[in-house]
């Protein structure tokens, strides 16, 4: 009797420190999610920059070519591959959530390049800025909901409501709905990370 309450007692020892294992996998993900919010803020003041900057040339200089500027996000782009694969040196263990946050985001990538090729190619430029919104949401509410991180979720959902309200709001001004759309779904969750990062380090 005393040898099975032993091995009952040694087996919910195991079994107790495997969930607490797998909870501390669970917590280091999300702490090390975005580490300081650099990326979040990195490209939320891009595209924040980026959206002015072409709302100006189009409604105050009448620029036809100020999309251009929007080239200028090859250069976060290169700066991205640089700071992730500097910051790849330095983890040992990928969890289970930082793979599916992967997958997340290579969804919003590949999905957004796919679409905005179809929307040129049919020539349907009103409705670009629009469909760019849908998208923006999803990374954000997807990486708030597996995070259950509340800013993030909130800025999905801000990016969906704007995608609607843009239907009633006159084309050229579709580019501060853009400005607008950053700002909730990617500088203020940064900030809320890089203030978490702080707290934790």
């Amino acid at each position: 009797v005393n040898l099975l309450k032993n091995l009952q007692m040694e087996a919910n020892s195991n079994e107790t420190q495997r969930l607490q294992l797998i909870e501390s996998m669970i917590n280091k993900a999300r702490n090390n999610f975005g580490e300081s919010g650099t990326l979040y803020l990195v490209w939320g003041f891009a595209v924040l920059i980026c959206s002015i900057v072409q709302f100006v040339l189009m409604y105050v200089f009448h620029r036809e070519d100020s999309y251009y500027v929007w080239f200028l996000t090859w250069l976060i782009l290169i700066y991205q591959w640089y700071y992730l694969s500097r910051k790849s040196k330095t983890i040992k263990v990928n969890t289970y959530t930082d793979d599916i946050l992967g997958y997340v985001w290579i969804c919003f990538i590949v999905g957004f390049f796919v679409m905005m090729f179809l929307l040129i190619y049919m020539e349907a430029y009103t409705i670009i800025y629009s469909s760019i919104l849908v998208m923006y949401a999803m990374p954000a509410f997807l990486s708030g909901a597996i995070l259950k991180m509340r800013p993030l979720i909130i800025g999905g959902i801000c990016c969906w409501v704007l995608a609607i309200a843009s239907l009633f709001v006159p084309f050229e001004f579709h580019g501060l709905l853009i400005a607008a759309a950053v700002i909730m779904a990617w500088i203020i969750p940064g900030f809320y990370l890089r203030k978490r990062f702080k707290e934790q380090n």
